[in-house]
């Protein structure tokens, strides 16, 4: 008993009583360090201008007299120019998320369960086609038919050239392709993305935001979800396929649910990335589809920054997020815990 307790009293995964002391002093401070912004938004939310521009004061009822002047004001004065950019926010970056969620999940299943050689001659005549279709579009030609004449050329193209070529890539490779898609800043692409729109007529409406916000977080979906996909034995997939069911049927009713805390915690990820998203929407929309994010910095104008207004527009900006991180807090740490001891 008495070794027991010994080794009990070395083991390092059972801290002294001193250790655990300092342990405690070091989690408080770094608790403090990370609610700390949280509560400097909500006293400054119920500050007066007099009491933010005269220097820091902390204490409400102490070192000033809260007001509900900024509630008021973004709730009454600004009921329309508030509530639109937060349904915009809340649709686009709901929509954008499980559709994000949608896409990635099935192709990073596929990166991982099947092989694909996709031929790199094949790839370059699609560069190609994609190249003639911009130049046709620049040129004037409509583009519906230019799409439709480039797909077609595109699909010959490959039928008979594209079948003499020998190199091809492999799973890794188009896995890493996609991910370095994420790694270009978004400011390289984002005029591109406008002149585009422009040209479908898609500027500042919902559609334009949810399709670039697919397009850009679908690599961390599939970059993350394959990771977890490789955790989840081939045997149980085997065995299902042995007793009858379908490829469909096993990914439905076996692997999505093997995977729900990989996809609960991908799901806040990328509903973080799109919900807090500047650049794209400060280009992409102007009145009717803008988010809260520019919300937030509108309020920086000719008089200065407005810290009272900010502090409440980015509270009712976060608390959705942070209620649902605190909901399915159980599946975001086992699904981050995967990912940690397969790295």
């Amino acid at each position: 008993m008495l070794g027991r307790s010994r080794r009990i009293a070395l083991s390092p995964f059972v801290p002294s009583p001193a250790g655990m002391v300092v342990s405690y002093l070091i989690l408080g401070f770094w608790a403090f360090i990370v609610l700390f912004p949280l509560y400097w938004l909500v006293v400054t939310s119920v500050k007066l201008p007099i009491h933010v521009n005269d220097g820091p004061v902390y204490l409400p009822f102490v070192d000033f007299q809260p007001s509900g002047h900024a509630w008021r004001y973004i709730f009454v004065d600004l009921r329309n120019d508030t509530l639109r950019p937060y349904m915009n926010t809340v649709v686009v970056g709901l929509t954008s998320t499980v559709l994000t969620l949608a896409l990635g999940t099935a192709a990073s299943y596929a990166l991982t369960r099947f092989q694909y050689r996709p031929r790199l001659g094949t790839i370059g005549l699609f560069i190609g086609c994609v190249a003639l279709a911009i130049v046709a579009i620049t040129l004037g030609a409509p583009w519906q038919v230019t799409v439709v004449s480039c797909i077609a050329v595109f699909l010959l193209l490959a039928q008979t050239i594209g079948r003499r070529f020998r190199r091809s890539l492999s799973n890794n490779d188009i896995a890493f392709w996609m991910i370095s898609q994420r790694i270009l800043p978004p400011v390289a692409v984002v005029l591109p993305i406008y002149i585009l729109y422009q040209r479908l007529g898609l500027l500042d409406t919902r559609i334009a935001l949810i399709t670039t916000y697919v397009a850009t977080n679908l690599p961390i979906v599939v970059w993350l979800m394959r990771d977890y996909f490789q955790t989840i034995p081939v045997e149980l997939e085997e065995c299902a396929a042995i007793d009858g069911a379908s490829r469909y049927r096993i990914f439905w009713s076996i692997v999505l649910p093997l995977s729900t805390p990989g996809l609960v915690a991908t799901f806040l990820f990328v509903l973080v990335f799109a919900w807090n998203e500047y650049l794209l929407a400060l280009f992409l929309t102007s009145a009717r589809a803008q988010t809260l994010p520019l919300t937030v910095a509108a309020q920086n104008a000719t008089r200065g920054p407005q810290w009272w207004y900010m502090s409440v527009l980015i509270l009712i900006m976060i608390l959705p997020v942070i209620a649902m991180a605190i909901a399915l807090e159980r599946y975001i740490a086992r699904g981050l815990l995967v990912g940690a001891i397969k790295g």
